[in-house]
């Protein structure tokens, strides 16, 4: 199968690839030629922009994957595409667009005889090697028109203990891709996704921060123990119920550094976090936790703690995400 990829950043270049890797062929742009360029060497098609790269897509219905920053870049791309699309093509939005605006756009779309799906995407700048996590809103037709694409996207079953009676259930969440409903479903099921990674996040920094300080001269001498926050990720990786992707993180990088100097510990937020906690709001349903990682979050650009250099070492573990300078 053929797709249009436009975006070939920390994700979008690796979904490109991963198709490819898989026996589908794709045709990609970005702005930065050099991406495009990269991608062409890896057995992409190269696209010059938006409207070349329709030309370029074989076959009907065209579709075209879109993997930008949630915003005016992608409602532009968007616009763009669908005054280049014919009837029946379908545009997706892999990123983190916020679920409002999808319906919106939807209905947009639609009117122009466009089908539009919203694909949340969580893997990170690990989905080449370990796949992508799947959460897919929009039109029945559309979404297994292009399941091989989101087959081969997908982490698949592996080897994960499968689940004691989800026998005649549909078997695509076992493989990591779920159509969650209609457009809009997927990615607020992934805003949500992201509300929760929030607080599993915090949960995890708060706690190495606690273990860290038990060595405080606060404390008496016969209550003070110097733990080793390296060896004590690792031995939770071991058939702790705590175990986790994030805590393999930590793992890894207090291995590197266990005072984790690199870090500074201002934590950004990518705006899933807020709408997730807006979301509680309209439902009238309590949210403590993630709220207060939301929060904390806040707080980190004034003040820092090692929890919060414990958050920034895993936002830089599973999505590349590089500190913003302190506000000053």
């Amino acid at each position: 199968m053929q797709i249009g990829v436009v975006g070939l950043g920390r994700m979008g270049a690796n979904i490109a690839r991963r198709l490819m890797r898989a026996g589908h062929s794709t045709v990609v742009w970005d702005a930065n030629a050099q991406s495009v360029g990269e991608l062409g060497a890896d057995g992409s098609i190269p696209a010059s922009g938006l409207a070349d790269l329709v030309a370029k897509l074989e076959g009907s219905p065209k579709a075209v994957w879109v993997m930008l920053p949630h915003g005016k870049i992608t409602e532009d791309t968007i616009a763009t595409l669908s005054g280049l699309l014919g009837k029946g093509d379908i545009v997706i939005d892999g990123g983190n667009t916020y679920y409002k605006d999808d319906v919106r756009r939807g209905k947009e779309l639609a009117a122009k005889g466009l089908r539009y799906l919203d694909v949340g995407t969580s893997g990170g700048v690990w989905g080449l090697q370990r796949g992508y996590c799947l959460m897919i809103g929009g039109d029945k037709d559309a979404v297994d028109h292009l399941d091989p694409i989101f087959k081969a996207l997908a982490p698949g079953i592996g080897d994960i203990e499968r689940t004691v009676g989800r026998e005649g259930r549909d078997s695509r969440a076992e493989e990591g891709y779920i159509h969650a409903g209609p457009v809009g479903a997927g990615h607020f099921v992934k805003m949500i996704h992201n509300g929760i990674e929030y607080g599993m996040m915090q949960a995890m920094a708060e706690g190495f921060d606690i273990l860290r300080n038990r060595n405080s001269p606060k404390l008496q001498d016969d209550m003070r123990f110097d733990l080793n926050m390296g060896d004590i990720a690792e031995v939770w990786r071991r058939g702790s119920v705590v175990t986790s992707w994030l805590l393999d993180l930590t793992s890894a990088a207090l291995a590197k550094d266990e005072a984790l100097d690199g870090f500074s510990g201002v934590v950004e937020d990518s705006g899933e976090g807020r709408w997730t906690v807006e979301a509680a709001v309209e439902e009238a349903v309590p949210a403590e936790v993630l709220a207060a990682s939301l929060f904390v979050r806040f707080r980190s650009r004034q003040d820092h703690t090692f929890a919060e250099k414990v958050l920034s070492a895993m936002r830089f573990g599973f999505g590349g995400h590089v500190e913003a300078p302190a506000k000053k």
